[in-house]
């Protein structure tokens, strides 16, 4: 009986962990794939393919083994890093150049993973913590606009979708005050359960797409076509995969600082390599560039569950999600003002994660230079994201991303502010420091 509620509750605490990111996981295929302008049963393959993809991405990442996987709760997703270079390159290029791109990036990744992992040096606590907190800042945009019904809805802030968003919101933080233990940890759950349970009174939870999605989906390898390796496709697709290792090195930090867990050179490799393998999957079954999800960064800290059982189950939910379209469609009816109030209290605790982070680094004036700088150009392409669209086109990937261009500035100040001639001079994170003592 105990074994049954453990599985029950793991079960319970992984779907959680789904929920969390699914929003995220599907929009990145929506987007690219009618901007691409791909038909109804190839939009619905690239959705099933993603889910499930998304799942052994985070089963190779989770499971830790000598050479790969950096064995911590993370779950990973499509990065919304490669939602612009994708349709570009798919617009100029095809399709396939999209997927050629990719496999190489996530060759490279995975080859170039223990060079990776000696740049660790210069992701100290003052760069890292900087970073989570600038992801955290460029997600809550997003909960907002959810909470309003989702940017482009006809009836954005409608009374209706502010009562749903706001009805969540105070059901989590109430579950917080006033339950502890499994209650508590499943408050973001069953929030959202809640929501959609309200929302379908309101008249506003469409249940189409669950009738119009196929029974059985099989996972076929280069979907679109084989594919072809332009030099330009390339060499976005690289830079793309550099910011994604870089984003993914904040949210290791943050999780380990959360788990009372030291990193070192080694496991950070591993991480990575596990992430190009995940990456050169994407490609071969013409899914997406994958990278460890920040949000479930939020959900890890505000549950309190820290165990990597739980994120193996949310992996094999996805995987089965992926597997049968039509199940996985249910997820797609929860409105969009649900997941607002549900993603605007995560996405607050990523900051509160980046910030106690921060809480360890020596406030020098350097310091505060670093992560003065860094916010306010993250925060500040966040919300002017045309800034820079009139530079040539290897550059604006580079800096239209509030999170790219925080993270750059972080590292790039650091090393002016803090890098010493030595190497050894170099500041280290604790856990490398003890390592090389």
């Amino acid at each position: 009986m105990n074994t049954r509620q453990s599985r029950g509750k793991i079960f319970s605490f992984g779907l959680q962990h789904v929920l969390a990111m699914y929003a995220g996981a599907i929009l990145v295929p929506l987007l690219v794939g009618r901007a691409l302008g791909l038909n109804a049963e190839e939009l619905a393959y690239l959705v099933a393919i993603d889910l499930l993809t998304c799942g052994i991405a985070t089963l190779l990442q989770t499971l830790k083994s000598k050479y790969l996987g950096i064995g911590l709760p993370v779950i990973l997703g499509s990065s919304f890093v490669a939602l612009t270079p994708m349709i570009s390159i798919g617009s100029q290029y095809g399709v396939p150049a999209i997927y050629g791109a990719i496999i190489i990036t996530g060759l490279f990744i995975f080859f170039a993973s223990s060079f990776l992992g000696k740049l660790v040096r210069f992701f100290p606590p003052v760069v890292t913590g900087t970073v989570v907190t600038i992801i955290g800042i460029s997600l809550v945009p997003t909960a907002i606009k959810n909470m309003g019904g989702g940017a482009n809805s006809s009836d954005f802030g409608s009374s209706e979708n502010l009562l749903l968003a706001f009805s969540v919101l105070f059901l989590i933080i109430a579950m917080n005050r006033f339950f502890s233990g499994f209650m508590r940890s499943l408050s973001v759950l069953i929030g959202i359960i809640a929501g959609t349970i309200f929302a379908a009174f309101l008249g506003k939870v469409n249940l189409d797409p669950v009738k119009e999605a196929s029974w059985f989906h099989f996972p076929q390898v280069f979907y679109f076509g084989l594919p072809t390796f332009e030099p330009g496709a390339i060499l976005t697709m690289l830079i793309v995969g550099l910011v994604i290792v870089i984003e993914s090195t904040g949210v290791f930090f943050a999780l380990a600082k959360i788990c009372d867990r030291s990193l070192t050179e080694q496991e950070l490799a591993n991480g990575y390599r596990a992430e190009g393998l995940a990456i050169f999957l994407g490609g071969i079954f013409n899914a997406f560039p994958y990278n460890t999800f920040a949000q479930n960064v939020g959900l890890v800290e505000l549950s309190g569950i820290k165990t990597r059982n739980v994120v193996v189950a949310a992996g094999g939910i996805l995987i089965f999600l992926g597997s049968i379209p039509k199940i996985a469609a249910f997820a797609t009816i929860i409105p969009n003002a649900v997941l607002g109030g549900a993603t605007v209290i995560m996405f607050g605790m990523v900051i509160s994660s980046g910030m106690r982070m921060l809480s360890n680094v020596e406030f020098t004036n350097n310091n505060l230079l670093i992560i003065a700088c860094s916010i306010s150009l993250g925060l500040g392409v966040t919300a002017v994201p045309n800034l820079f669209s009139s530079l040539p086109s290897f550059l604006s990937i580079l800096v239209s991303d509030g999170v790219i261009t925080g993270s750059l500035a972080a590292i790039i100040l650091n090393l002016f502010f803090n890098a010493k001639k030595k190497k050894g001079d170099v500041s280290l994170p604790n856990s490398l420091k003890a390592e090389e003592a």
